[in-house]
């Protein structure tokens, strides 16, 4: 697909704001100017679920509608539930806060709530760990993948069972741009791999890769239709929202969003949508009917997304802009709505009283 297709948020959708004093998510500064028209107005209901958590980085729901909540920077797992109990449930031993590393991605089994993977920072690496959880407690992990390289920031982090009953497992290239493109190494890579951590038969390099090209992926999700996507930080130009297919190649570090450093390079999947990088630092994806919900964290609001029968996106729409700080985590209820982690206690935030919190609104 020729990469000069793509939808530019800056353009067309968003809130035009003031550009925050701290540096982006990748340590670099870089403040484009949006014009667009104001976000939505509302976004119905916003209820605060809990409070005083740190940095709730992923959410993953069990059938009775609670969820399971990683923690980053204290490496706990939180059970919460809809009448806002918090209860830990679990830690998780080696894990080892820098940066923008810690306790991530989180993801449970479907149809199997014993079941429960981790990623996370350790001391060595980033790496996969299985937990066993009996509803009451999570077990001491067992490593699916370990050695995957850990630097101050560019983690990844994001995990899902795909419909296919597979993980995917975003891995950051953990500031080593060059890496993104090298077949031979697991970071700046979307992987695809069995319970066991073993990959499948299938995968297209007859590893563990499933995608490439990737910079930074903190987002994962499937659609109804059973497609994978993703959210990705840029550097300085555009950061992306992507689908992913099987074998692609998303073009870091030659390309960033629509911006290529090789002229009209056709070997590169175009995203379906860019945003400006002060209009998203986009973390989080989850998926509500047709509908994809990005939540921003530079951008301190949630995108609300439309897709139509073929899976292209339509025009972006900000929700929630500037009311709640850094929003890092997305993920669909049972019952319909959205849970949503703030992330103002991660360094980079203005934390108020109460922060971090998961908010439940009404879509």
């Amino acid at each position: 697909m020729d990469r000069r297709q793509f939808l530019t948020i800056g353009a067309v959708a968003g809130l035009s704001v003031a550009a925050v004093a701290c540096a982006r998510e990748t340590g670099a500064s870089s403040t484009p100017s949006p014009s667009s028209p104001p976000p939505e107005p509302g976004a119905g209901r916003v209820t605060v679920i809990a409070e005083g958590l740190n940095v709730p980085w992923a959410i993953g729901f069990l059938r009775d509608g609670s969820a399971l909540v990683t923690q980053r920077d204290d490496a706990t797992i939180a059970r919460v539930t809809p009448d806002g109990s918090v209860v830990t449930v679990g830690d998780v031993p080696d894990v080892a806060p820098r940066g923008e590393g810690g306790l991530q991605g989180i993801a449970i089994a479907p149809g199997d709530e014993t079941t429960v993977f981790v990623y996370y920072t350790s001391d060595e690496d980033n790496r996969l760990v299985r937990l066993d959880f009996d509803g009451r407690r999570t077990s001491s992990p067992r490593p699916l993948l370990t050695g995957l390289e850990a630097a101050y920031n560019h983690h990844g982090g994001a995990i899902t069972v795909g419909p296919d009953g597979y993980l995917y497992v975003a891995v950051g290239d953990a500031a080593q741009r060059d890496v993104a493109q090298d077949l031979r190494e697991l970071n700046g890579k979307i992987l695809r791999l069995g319970r066991d951590g073993r990959p499948p038969s299938d995968n297209p390099f007859g590893n563990e890769i499933w995608s490439y090209g990737h910079r930074n992926v903190e987002g994962l999700a499937f659609d109804a239709a059973g497609r994978l996507w993703a959210t990705e930080f840029g550097q300085d130009v555009q950061d992306e929202l992507n689908v992913i297919r099987r074998g692609g190649n998303y073009g870091w570090p030659q390309v960033e969003g629509r911006e290529t450093r090789n002229g009209d390079d056709t070997r590169f999947i175009a995203p379906a949508v860019t945003w400006t990088t002060d209009e998203a630092s986009p973390a989080g994806l989850a998926f509500v009917g047709s509908t994809a919900y990005v939540a921003a964290l530079r951008g301190r609001r949630l995108w609300r997304v439309p897709l139509d029968g073929d899976g292209a996106a339509g025009v972006p729409v900000a929700m929630l802009a500037e009311s709640h700080g850094r929003l890092r985590s997305v993920a669909a209820a049972p019952d319909g709505s959205l849970w949503i982690g703030t992330s103002n206690t991660d360094g980079r935030g203005r934390p108020d009283a109460g922060d971090d919190r998961i908010l439940q609104v009404t879509v």
